[in-house]
């Protein structure tokens, strides 16, 4: 087996590319919670260890510990963000009643020229359009209403898919917690499960990696998003700037869900430069994350930049949006594998 492995090199990365594709397409969705247990635990197995011998907590109890303080400073950071949304709604409730004022208003004035230059009778113009203006409002409310009550059973289903891959999650990561020195152990003996070892050791540092660039790269949007939108003055302006940072390490959501709404409003209230500003930080906020993302990462690990944006792009192409980091994981295990193999195989 190890002849054939030799012999045929292309062959067998192509087998690679393959295995690894099955294993992100149909595997992780499956067993997505188990592995990330692993994951936790290994990166976080050190810790554990010298909670143990320092301070007497039993690993299970540690992992326990760490869990559920990630998991307070994720409810503190829900809950701060879902404050400071509620409390500026009454504020959103009336600029759409004052943009429906100013629409009503705008249509009353330009009808009458409009339909001069048109042919068209002014009144009957305005007549037509201030009634699709109240039909639009009131299928705008009406579906409002509909969408948050359908989609509450959506919200619910969701959020009972999510806590049965939490509670998964916890408890593999403490029953791993307590047998992590146990299965490194049985690995370590067998020589067959050093690729194994070797390609894990690779998986970390590059998460750690990733997670490292991720947070340069969000304090830098952020810091450049709260900058322009506090000196464009816009209200909240560094609280905006900041969201709009958090998000865009989110691969569905990105800073286009803050800034392009507010360039909308802007254009809306007739701030026809500020709106501009707003879009010209959407586009410098996605250049500078295409910029940053592969020189961090690249750079970091001994890898190329463009190889990295390449396996961000067939990423996208083959899981879709969660290509973004899908796409870099499996480059980084076929890229772990391969070495691996080349230095046991082809170096000897």
């Amino acid at each position: 087996m190890l002849e054939k492995i030799k012999e045929h090199k292309i062959m067998t990365l192509l087998l690679i590319i393959a295995v690894v594709y099955f294993f992100l397409q149909y595997l992780t969705p499956l067993f997505s919670p188990i592995l990330i247990a692993m994951l936790f635990v290994t990166i976080f197995g050190p810790f554990l260890k010298g909670l143990q011998e320092k301070l007497h907590i039993h690993r299970q109890l540690g992992a326990i510990l760490l869990l559920l303080l990630a998991g307070g400073l994720l409810i503190v950071m829900i809950w701060v963000l879902f404050s400071w949304v509620v409390g500026s709604l009454p504020e959103w409730v009336g600029r759409l009643e004052a943009l429906e004022q100013e629409l009503r208003e705008l249509i009353q004035k330009g009808s009458a020229s409009i339909g001069g230059t048109l042919g068209i009778d002014g009144e009957y113009l305005e007549s037509t359009l201030l009634t699709r203006l109240d039909e639009g409002m009131s299928y705008l409310q009406s579906e409002g209403t509909a969408g948050m009550l359908s989609g509450s059973l959506q919200y619910l289903r969701k959020a009972a898919v999510l806590g049965g891959f939490l509670v998964t999650f916890i408890i593999a990561a403490v029953l791993l917690a307590k047998d992590y020195d146990r299965i490194m152990n049985n690995l370590l003996d067998r020589e067959e499960f050093h690729v194994l070892l070797e390609v894990i050791c690779g998986i970390i540092r590059y998460i750690a990696t990733y997670v490292r660039a991720q947070l340069i790269i969000m304090s830098a949007i952020s810091l450049l998003a709260a900058l322009v939108l506090s000196i464009a003055g816009i209200r909240h302006g560094i609280l905006w700037g900041l969201l709009a940072g958090l998000l865009d390490a989110l691969p569905f959501i990105g800073t286009g869900i803050v800034l392009a709404p507010l360039a909308l409003v802007q254009l809306f209230e007739g701030n026809y430069g500020v709106a501009a500003v707003c879009l010209l930080l959407y586009g410098a906020c996605a250049f500078l994350r295409e910029m940053l993302e592969p020189r961090l990462i690249g750079r970091r690990m001994g890898i190329s930049p463009i190889a990295v944006l390449t396996a961000v792009y067939a990423g996208i192409q083959l899981f879709g949006i969660w290509g973004i980091i899908k796409g870099p994981l499996g480059f980084m295990i076929i890229y772990q594998i391969w070495q691996s193999l080349q230095r046991r195989l082809w170096e000897v």
